[in-house]
């Protein structure tokens, strides 16, 4: 009876449970340890623990190895093991000795339980960004920010186009964590950081010999971003024999890691972004239509900075104040010369572009008031290039009026005299906005 009830004990304790022999066999494995695991008990006991956990310690600092050597207990250590289902699962772990009545040692006894929400939701609170962190006053940046939390609460794919740096990956966090999902895992993934092979197996996993370097199974990110949400950056440079696979998942959430002939399901809310224009690239065969229509289920498009310069001075302003936080040195404002080239530059790299410009700004200018002289030398370059185009219109408009003038207006004789054809100069007088 009381052996009943020690069972029925074991196997009630929310936290996962196993003990193991001298030779780090198991010898029980609770109920809590089959549901963190996915391993049933019959399949565990008199397996090698790391046979079962396959943790990224087993193979240099096992701690109930250290347990058994050192006779010491080890308490709440954070390793990561391998569910059956091939996901990786954080967990604490605390070891002991196991001893008979006799106090004789006989094995040791792990205590383990799932930390995956706690860190998610450690991992939320640290990446929290919020639609304030979007700093706008542009009409159509303000239209986007206003659906963004029905977007977020919808739960359907959404697919963010801009230009690079303009904020496409500010936009998913903040939908991620306006989400319902937001204490689950937020992961994203460049699809044109790695070749197709490599792409593949980071989103699917493998299993072990899949391929000359498969020594172990590997989850993939579908698996990580179970009930989470999964991003998709650059999408457009995903190889279109992939985008296939791709759009199994999406139609029903199942996939297969490479090397294996299990069927896995993923329940990973997909965002996708793209500094392309995918109808160009579906016209161009380089993007799969029918994936298209399914991650374009609402779509975000960020305008570049260059077309919503009333945000710069905003913009300017905000990081102004993150690195004035993060350096704690005396830049205390932006002259007006400086704004003044800030806004009429064309900033290629948007947002990305005037955030870095700002930190240069850091590094050249100390204390006081941030001058043009602080600011980047393309930026400068590019200012003083504008001028010099201005003052050749502005000269290239005196010459043509004071030649009409010494012709009496004679179009044909001034045109003559300027070295242009007639047709030039009557073009020249419209763009210039001489008044004849």
């Amino acid at each position: 009876m009381d052996e009943e009830l020690g069972q029925i004990i074991f196997n009630s304790i929310s936290d996962g449970i196993f003990t193991v022999d001298k030779n780090c066999k198991i010898t029980s494995f609770n109920r809590a340890a089959e549901e963190i695991t996915g391993f049933s008990a019959s399949e565990a006991i008199n397996k090698h623990c790391f046979d079962v956990f396959r943790t990224d310690i087993c193979n240099k600092q096992c701690a109930l190895k250290d347990t058994l050597k050192t006779e010491e207990p080890i308490e709440n250590i954070r390793v990561t093991i391998i569910s059956r289902y091939g996901c990786e699962i954080p967990i604490s772990v605390t070891t002991t000795l196991l001893k008979d009545k006799n106090n004789k040692i006989i094995g040791a006894v792990e205590l383990f339980k799932d930390i995956s929400e706690l860190e998610h939701l450690r991992e939320s609170i640290n990446k929290k960004r919020t639609i304030e962190e979007i700093v706008s006053v542009n009409s159509q940046m303000q239209q986007i920010i206003g659906l963004l939390s029905n977007i977020a609460e919808s739960d359907c794919n959404v697919l963010i186009e801009g230009p690079s740096g303009s904020g496409k990956e500010l936009f998913a966090q903040v939908i991620h964590n306006l989400s319902p999902r937001k204490y689950g895992p937020y992961i994203k993934i460049n699809c044109a950081a790695l070749p197709a092979q490599l792409l593949e197996s980071e989103l699917f996993g493998y299993e072990k010999g899949a391929f000359t370097d498969a020594k172990h199974d590997k989850p993939g990110q579908f698996c990580l971003a179970n009930g989470g949400t999964l991003l998709l950056d650059e999408i457009s440079e995903m190889d279109t024999s992939l985008q296939v696979k791709l759009l199994r998942v999406l139609n029903n959430g199942e996939y297969r890691p490479l090397g294996s002939s299990k069927t896995l399901y993923s329940d990973a809310r997909i965002i996708a972004a793209t500094n392309s224009d995918l109808k160009l690239e579906i016209e161009q065969n380089q993007f799969r239509e029918d994936l298209y229509f399914r991650i374009n289920v609402m779509n975000i498009k960020i305008p570049p900075l260059k077309d919503r310069p009333e945000d710069i001075p905003l913009l300017v302003d905000h990081f102004l104040k993150l690195y004035r936080k993060k350096n704690r040195n005396a830049v205390e404002r932006i002259s007006s010369e400086a704004l003044g080239i800030l806004r009429k530059y064309s900033f290629p790299g948007n947002v990305r572009e005037l955030e870095n410009a700002i930190q240069h700004t850091f590094v050249m200018c100390r204390k006081g008031t941030i001058l043009p002289e602080h600011l980047p030398e393309s930026i400068i370059d590019e200012h003083f290039m504008s001028k010099a185009v201005s003052s050749n219109i502005k000269n290239e408009r005196e010459l043509i009026i004071e030649s009409l003038k010494r012709n009496n207006g004679n179009k044909s004789k001034a045109a003559t005299e300027l070295g242009m054809h007639r047709s030039t100069l009557w073009r020249k007088i419209r763009e210039l906005c001489i008044d004849i």
